[in-house]
């Protein structure tokens, strides 16, 4: 497997079974980072003489919605320049990851890539700053619209299977899987009687009767 294509190209296309991996492999790295970030503080002598190993998963995409709420700058601003760099590159990778992985199976679904905007990005910025809006009916609304968006697009992208065989972005992820299922084993070559014997005349030696013909 092209890792790099995988990870990080938008072009293409990716079964639903390379999505979950995807998610899986941004929860491993989240946790080794979250061990890494715990060694870090205890090199940099904080005045802590024990470890405490505890992985943090807080690097979903709920931090970059984060950014655009200006209420938490003084949060971010109160962070030290280690946490702060290593969040904000990590940040920035998983978010490339999940753009790239979920653009390319919005693709096997026969989907353009932008509508990532109304599945997660509209939905995640209503979340953000639900807590400002009025408590009425048109709140509820919009609410229930992001919601509806957000489970929509968690279906496209782990549940629904994608388009059979070739669509405007691609061959079928699947088409090797299906043709190396469906294709049998070539059967042995059936035994014709009629091309293996032969009628021996009774003057030929030896005696006359079937035989077997040399060679076969």
């Amino acid at each position: 497997m092209d890792w790099t294509s995988y990870l990080f190209r938008f072009d293409g296309r990716i079964n639903r079974a390379l999505q979950w991996q995807a998610v899986l492999i941004v929860a491993v790295l989240a946790g080794l980072l979250g061990i890494i970030s715990q060694v870090i503080h205890l090199l940099s002598g904080d005045g802590s003489s024990k470890l405490s190993i505890k992985l943090d998963f807080d690097f979903g995409l709920d931090e970059l919605f984060k950014l655009f709420d200006p209420r938490l700058y003084r949060s971010l601003a109160s962070l030290g320049h280690t946490d702060l760099v290593l969040k904000a590159s990590v940040l920035s990778l998983f978010t490339w990851i999940f753009l790239a992985t979920a653009t390319k199976r919005l693709h096997d679904r026969d989907r353009s890539g932008w509508w990532t905007i109304p599945f997660f990005l509209a939905p995640g910025l209503f979340s953000q700053f639900s807590d400002l809006l009025p408590d009425s009916h048109w709140a509820q609304s919009l609410s229930l619209t992001a919601s509806t968006l957000w489970l929509w697009g968690i279906a496209e992208l782990f549940i629904v299977p994608g388009t059979a065989g070739h669509n405007r972005f691609g061959p079928d992820p699947l088409a090797d899987f299906h043709d190396g299922s469906a294709s049998v084993a070539p059967s042995a070559k059936s035994w014709d009687q009629s091309r293996e014997i032969e009628i021996v005349p009774p003057s030929a030696s030896p005696p006359g009767g079937m035989h077997v013909k040399r060679g076969s």
